[in-house]
């Protein structure tokens, strides 16, 4: 007679091709942020198939769905994302720069594979619950605009996971294991300087350059950096810088500024002195400075409760089997690395560098995590207790946001991944319907890391999401 667990992963391999299918079906059509219309319909049409009811415009944002089932007991949230990245077309399959549409979107982050195993997961706990009786509801949420748009964000403003008990998300990665609480804080700010034009050559002490100020802004911070926390970062780009003449003064120009930190409250501490120095810019260049926050997002808050069930369902799982036609593709897509790339990428997991083209173990749970980047779910995870798990997918020393991810987001070794992620995740949640304490356990360690720590949602709660975007 098979265990609850065995019934679970059962019926996550009965459903897997229909996901595959999602996945690459997604792939086929990269979306950039907040205009995934293609991906949430395919999403929401599964959704309905698998008897779940639906929302769509979630917190306001067109391309955003929700799906429940179930009824009575705990609220069990999967977390699914689903859009692409500027710039990265390439033709699947090929270990070679080759771009299907030079310039056009490609799935580099592998969130075709992430948003079809997390629903996976939901419509296969949905079932076991279904099938054996139990209370307990299962959400799934369609998350758009990971990669900059901080949608999940918008979802905690409004509320949209008040009622949910614990969220279980995952990432495509090169290795699979728990993905320790170790992503940073960020704030993405635009700081808009107004100056004065006039000719730079007939009258050139009348102008009061915008790009001077910009300039001396980005010395500032620059010499900033000597002065802040080691884990901190600080990225910035052009977003306008004047215009293309250069006989004309600029009367207008703006840079953004990325700031990152451990904490929240690190990060606030240090977009502050950001300002300071934009205002410092804007006095000496006697400018104007508009200052105006853009997205943002919490950094990963740990439940180790959550960590150790999850790394047990993994372990009884284990790792993707990959088989030698797997390993041959990978071992291609490692010859346009570096081993820099690959030793790189092991150092980052706190994991000895192994020569094979794919990594077939899972790394312990107590290894040294370099901090990651940044991610929204670290804000859901200032709400309720979150916990997520990465799984090996595509070759070692394959960069995130590269042509070498895309080239392998529909290889027979990313499907192997979504249906371990979609298992892992289920059978966590089978855990947490029931073991006694579980669940429990998890929610009195998340109110105690609340009680001592106020919570200020990055987002913003002034700021609403990008609604002139359309279908």
């Amino acid at each position: 007679m098979l265990s609850n667990e065995d019934r679970v992963w059962t019926i996550v391999e009965s459903k897997s091709a229909a996901y595959f299918d999602l996945s690459d079906k997604i792939w086929d059509a990269p979306e950039l942020n907040y205009q995934e219309f293609t991906a949430a319909s395919l999403h929401a049409d599964l959704l309905k198939r698998e008897g779940f009811s639906i929302k769509s415009g979630v917190a306001g944002m067109p391309t955003a769905v929700m799906g429940e089932a179930g009824k009575d007991g705990p609220v069990i949230a999967f977390l699914g994302e689903y859009d692409a990245l500027p710039g990265l077309s390439q033709e699947a399959g090929v270990a070679r720069h080759q771009p299907l549409i030079v310039g056009g979107p490609g799935h580099g982050c592998g969130h075709n594979m992430l948003g079809a195993a997390a629903l996976l997961a939901a419509a296969s706990i949905k079932e076991w619950l279904r099938t054996a009786g139990l209370p307990g509801r299962v959400r799934y949420y369609g998350c758009p605009a990971e990669e900059g748009g901080s949608s999940k964000g918008f979802m905690v403003k409004e509320g949209a996971f008040d009622d949910v008990d614990v969220a279980i998300c995952w990432h495509p990665s090169a290795f699979t294991g728990v993905f320790r609480a170790i992503s940073l804080a960020c704030v993405d700010v635009d700081f808009t300087f107004h100056g004065r034009a006039s000719h730079a050559a007939v009258s050139p002490e009348l102008g009061r350059s915008a790009l001077d100020a910009v300039e001396l802004m980005n010395i500032g911070v620059n010499y900033m950096r000597e002065h802040m926390p080691s884990t901190a970062r600080i990225h910035y780009a052009m977003i306008d810088g004047g215009g293309v003449a250069p006989n004309v003064v600029p009367a207008k120009a703006i840079v953004r500024h990325l700031v990152r930190a451990a904490t929240l409250g690190e990060m606030w501490q240090l977009l502050e002195r950001v300002k300071k120095i934009a205002q410092g810019a804007a006095l000496m260049s006697e400018t104007i400075v508009e200052i105006e926050q853009l997205t943002g997002d919490a950094n990963l808050v740990e439940n180790t409760v959550l960590e150790e069930a999850m790394q047990r369902s993994l372990m009884r799982l284990g790792a993707p089997e990959f088989d030698d036609a797997d390993r041959r593709f990978a071992a291609e897509i490692q010859k346009t690395l570096s081993r820099e790339d690959i030793a790189a990428d092991y150092a980052r997991f706190g994991l000895p560098i192994r020569l094979e083209p794919l990594f077939d173990g899972i790394y312990p749970l107590d290894h040294a995590v370099k901090p990651y980047g940044s991610t929204d779910v670290g804000t859901v995870s200032w709400v309720i207790p979150t916990v997520q798990c990465n799984v090996a997918c595509f070759a070692p020393g394959t960069p995130f946001h590269s042509w070498q991810l895309v080239a392998q987001g529909k290889a027979p070794a990313a499907h192997k991944g979504i249906a371990v992620a979609a298992k892992a995740m289920a059978g966590l949640a089978k855990d947490l319907f029931t073991e006694n304490g579980l669940l429990s356990a998890a929610k009195e360690e998340f109110r105690t890391f609340r009680d001592a720590n106020e919570f200020r949602n990055p987002i913003g709660m002034e700021m609403t999401p990008p609604l002139e975007i359309s279908a």
